[in-house]
């Protein structure tokens, strides 16, 4: 597959355009306009013209200093409205039954939405007792088993500034309410690979959850399962990683393909 800077040979503007949005998308951390001189065989006039009118459309915005390229608000719904596809969704729903039977708990897959947990895709389990937490479902990122592992495996300048800004809302007695014990948990996550919710979003029930990279390494989604208390400890939901994994690597060739 051709790299982004052997793309921009051609002179066309269009695909020019779309070799930054490509590369502003994919940094991990952002890019300042310096970064994408040295990558990208675009003449720097150039470059900066189609920069401005991106950001115009608002398809890129600038960080909270200015110095670094982030996709924008239009790209991200775009980049949505992709995901939403039923015939794209159709194998990951595919793979998430397949976890779903085998450990008989409610699975779920997660994208990270601003500063927000997305349910992107659901399997229930027939079990009385459940949790009700369909497909579009918003939820906290400091007390979710996902929303800790997206924030365990961001950047450490782009989790802080989201932390400055994120109220760390009690839901339990459990819920950890202090920036430093977070950092302290997301530490460990980031560690393992591996993310809890020991009763700390909902009084009750345990959730753990997996990454999801894509092909260069970056996380994109997230792997759960959840149950309730009664059912299932921690520890007895760890014995399922090993396969969460698997199936993770598995959904990984959905998303790139």
């Amino acid at each position: 597959m051709p790299t982004a800077s052997t793309r921009t040979t051609t002179n066309s503007t269009l695909q020019r355009g779309l070799v930054l949005l490509e590369t502003i998308a994919t940094s991990i951390h952002g890019v300042s306009a310096s970064d994408l001189e040295r990558q990208l065989d675009i003449p720097k006039p150039t470059l900066h013209r189609l920069l401005k009118q991106l950001e115009e459309q608002d398809l890129i915005v600038r960080d909270v200093e200015g110095r670094h390229l982030l996709p924008g608000e239009r790209l991200h719904h775009m980049a949505m409205g992709v995901l939403a596809n039923e015939s794209l969704k159709a194998p990951r729903r595919m793979l998430l039954k397949r976890l779903a039977e085998e450990v008989n708990e409610t699975c779920n897959l997660t994208l990270l939405e601003g500063h927000e947990v997305l349910y992107y895709e659901r399997v229930e389990t027939n079990w009385p007792v459940r949790i009700q937490l369909p497909p579009g479902s918003r939820l906290p990122l400091h007390c979710t088993a996902s929303g800790k592992m997206f924030l365990a495996l961001m950047g450490t300048a782009q989790r802080r500034q989201l932390l400055k800004h994120l109220p760390l809302e009690a839901y339990t007695p459990y819920t950890a309410t202090e920036a430093d014990e977070l950092e302290r948990r997301l530490a460990d996550i980031a560690e393992k690979e591996l993310s809890t919710d020991n009763e700390e979003f909902i009084q009750g029930m345990v959730a753990i959850a997996v990454p999801v990279y894509d092909q260069t390494g970056r996380i994109q989604a997230t792997l759960a399962i959840h149950a309730p208390r009664l059912r299932h400890s921690i520890d007895s939901l760890k014995e399922w990683a090993p396969l969460m994994r698997r199936i993770a690597g598995q959904l990984q060739d959905t998303f790139d393909h």
